[in-house]
């Protein structure tokens, strides 16, 4: 199995977070090495595991080893084949370079939709779940503008904000929409999203930390804060009550020196609470009044359709079937004979041709697509 399959294993186990997961990686080297230490009930005994598995780290190794015995790994990674579910891990080719740079990379990525879309200028809209009327009217506009003026939008998913500003992107025939979630792909949190979800992933693309299956624990959803922070060129909060998961992601843009923009709000209105004190603290935040504001921090011309990058030229109609039948998870020629139909010099071929333009990179006989060609 490729790595990718034993990293979707090993971040299945309970507790298994961005931190443990990279300890693990810089602990015992290849993801198959890390599982067998795992099933081994031992790695608390490594220093640098003991330092982030908490009180009891003897505990934690062992009720992963007992997660461990219950999980077939070559089971578990096909589920994800069979479900259409992409999977990238750092250091892989189709790793996408804006957060192959950030300080707190994630090991493992699972996508829906089409993740070359993150090619424009991106805007995280974010606030509060408990949004008013105001702030969900605001959310819904100022997104659509936006994509309508070229820029992809970037939220959670969540309910409220999130929600009005993914809805409000999809609305216009504008630039692609960007999610990221705090649960498994087929986990749709919450529920009456279904529809949402559907549509940005087959207009843009929805990430995941996070395996088929997993729910959406609370603590899923401060790490996925830093990832709508690290896709972002700007953030603008709509709506924060005083405290709130939208704060969270202020401090993880300013921590990646990202532009932080609020929209001013009722000064007695509790949901305006947060965004009306982030202005007040200045000078970190500046005002987003509406799309012409955020077009400027941009530096694109209000009005303007444009797009920052060009989406890149396709392969040859052939290649591009291939392509299409790799998805994005590592596959070896027999999967793509079976998939495409074709012969093994037909296929071959086009390996060749989309390797040597940069769309496909082979490590250890697996077959995977680039993040972008030349990557």
């Amino acid at each position: 199995m490729p790595p990718e399959a034993w990293v979707t294993a090993l971040v299945s186990l309970e507790g298994m977070g961005p931190a443990r997961l990279r300890a693990l990686g810089a602990s015992f080297g290849e993801p198959r090495s890390s599982w067998e230490q795992v099933v081994g009930g031992k790695v608390h005994r490594h220093p640098d595991m003991a330092a982030v598995m908490g009180q009891r780290p003897d505990r934690v190794a062992a009720l992963w080893a007992a997660d461990a015995a219950l999980i077939d790994p070559a089971m578990f990674w096909q589920r994800h084949v069979d479900a259409g579910v992409g999977v990238v891990v750092h250091g892989g080719p189709a790793y996408p370079d804006l957060l192959a740079a950030d300080p707190e990379p994630p090991v493992i990525l699972f996508q829906l939709g089409d993740p070359d879309v993150v090619v424009g200028p991106r805007v995280a809209i974010v606030g509060t779940r408990d949004c008013t009327r105001y702030g969900h009217e605001l959310a819904f506009e100022l997104a659509g503008d936006l994509s309508a003026a070229g820029v992809s939008i970037v939220s959670g998913l969540a309910l409220g904000i999130d929600s009005a500003a993914h809805a409000g992107a999809v609305e216009v025939d504008g630039a692609p929409p960007i999610a990221v979630v705090g649960s498994g792909l087929d986990v749709i949190y919450p529920r009456r999203n279904g529809p949402l979800w559907r549509e940005v992933a087959r207009r843009g693309v929805i990430w995941s930390e996070y395996p088929l299956g997993s729910a959406a624990a609370g603590w899923h959803f401060p790490a996925r804060n830093r990832l709508i922070a690290a896709l972002s060129d700007v953030v603008v909060v709509v709506e924060s009550h005083a405290t709130g998961g939208a704060l969270l992601t202020v401090d993880e843009a300013l921590q990646r020196d990202r532009t932080v923009m609020a929209v001013p709000g009722p000064v007695r209105s509790a949901a305006s609470a947060g965004t009306n004190q982030l202005l007040a603290d200045g000078p970190a935040t500046t005002v987003a009044r509406d799309a012409s504001d955020v077009l400027a921090a941009l530096g694109m011309a209000p009005g303007s359709r444009r797009r920052a990058a060009e989406r890149r030229a396709r392969p040859l109609p052939g290649d591009q079937s291939v392509l299409d039948a790799m998805g994005w998870q590592p596959v070896t020629t027999d999967h793509l004979l079976l998939r495409t139909g074709l012969t093994f010099p037909d296929l071959a071929g086009a390996l060749n041709r989309l390797e040597g333009d940069g769309w496909v990179a082979q490590r250890g006989g697996w077959f995977e697509r680039r993040a972008k060609p030349g990557a």
